[in-house]
């Protein structure tokens, strides 16, 4: 008589099942494949929400001002840092967050909670302070906010003029921008949430220099740059609210930056955009994906209408063929060393195999 076969548990039965599912992956996504996703379920319907440009237009423009007033305290507070990067926000579970704002030995953190609408500050003594996202003028904001941080002993002065608009009025004279309709900020963050988990997997692709994924409130775009290693011509600089001095240690080597903004400057619809800095000859040029990605002569840059994605059967596969493709317009047309700045796209829970250099 045969013995009994034991049973399974249910945890080796899990493992056997993950085991079959990385191989079915692996086939469909080769380690190889620089633009691989390995997605273990698809996205919920509402993953890459609606975000018409003209519904929201005056929120998106009062929340540009609010998200600049936190920003500019993060940077009075922060040592400089290659490329500008002390300044940014990041993405966070509930909305952006500045991280940990050095302060003596009271550090802060201000974060915009998108799903309670209120922008919260907390300190490292365990003070906590809350203020209501809701419609009000760019100067009450600011008077609110930088009452709420001297209460916590928090004493902060920064530029009251906004960055990278032009005409713009200070913020303690604002009350012309005052919407904020909480459903679309909401939106908007969640968009930011996906675009950030698929730029930061783009992201794993590249050995060279690269920026973290971070939100920038000057230009009010999620971005990430790569880096060739080379010096780049000193930058022209012109930018409205902000010193050359700033713009060109920012573009003061070459780059291929992509990203996500909401719209404006003559796109007005949310697109993904990829540009290089400097632009070598023939990068406008340059074949790229997904269908309906195309080259902007006025911005200069790749766009791809988010829509297209937010539609698309696959919205992370699209948007790794634009990030990919247009990367590689800029690394091949600008003689980037791709050998020695490329590597697999990361896996979790995978160390990427390390080779003998050649000797």
């Amino acid at each position: 008589m045969a013995q009994d076969t034991p049973k399974p548990s249910a945890d080796s039965e899990a493992a056997h099942d993950d085991a079959l599912l990385d191989e079915a992956l692996e086939e469909s996504f080769p380690a190889s494949d620089p633009i691989a996703v390995h997605p273990k379920s698809g996205p919920p319907h509402d993953a890459w929400p609606e975000l018409p440009y003209p519904a929201w237009k005056e929120t998106y423009e009062t929340l540009h001002l609010w998200t600049q007033i936190v920003g500019k305290i993060r940077c009075a507070q922060t040592p400089w840092l290659n490329q500008s990067w002390h300044v940014p926000l990041y993405v966070g579970p509930r909305g952006l967050t500045t991280t940990l704002i050095p302060n003596g030995h009271l550090s802060f953190e201000i974060e915009f909670d998108f799903l309670d609408h209120k922008l919260v500050v907390m300190t490292v003594s365990g003070a906590r302070t809350a203020i209501d996202l809701k419609p009000q003028t760019v100067a009450d904001f600011f008077t609110t906010l930088m009452a709420a941080l001297a209460e916590l002993g928090i004493q902060i002065r920064i530029s009251e003029f906004p960055c990278e608009i032009p005409g713009a009025i200070a913020f303690s004279k604002d009350r012309t921008h005052a919407a904020y309709d909480g459903e679309y900020a909401q939106r908007f963050w969640r968009v930011l949430v996906e675009a950030d988990r698929v730029l930061k997997q783009f992201r794993t692709g590249f050995l060279g220099k690269c920026s973290p994924v971070h939100f920038f409130w000057g230009s009010f775009d999620l971005a990430v740059t790569r880096f060739s290693g080379r010096r780049a011509p000193l930058h022209p600089g012109g930018v409205p609210g902000l010193s050359d001095e700033v713009v060109r240690e920012a573009y003061s080597h070459e780059v291929s930056s992509a990203g996500i903004w909401p719209g404006g400057g003559g796109i007005d619809y949310p697109a993904f955009y990829s540009y290089a800095y400097p632009e070598p000859d023939g990068f406008k040029n340059a074949k790229v994906s997904p269908k309906g990605a195309f080259y902007s002569e006025t911005l200069r840059e790749f766009i791809l209408p988010y829509d297209v994605v937010r539609t698309a059967a696959d919205p992370d596969v699209s948007l790794l063929a634009f990030l990919q493709s247009t990367y590689e317009a800029a690394a091949s047309t600008g003689n980037w060393d791709r050998a020695a700045l490329e590597c697999e796209v990361g896996r979790p829970g995978i160390p990427r195999p390390i080779r003998p250099p050649h000797v």
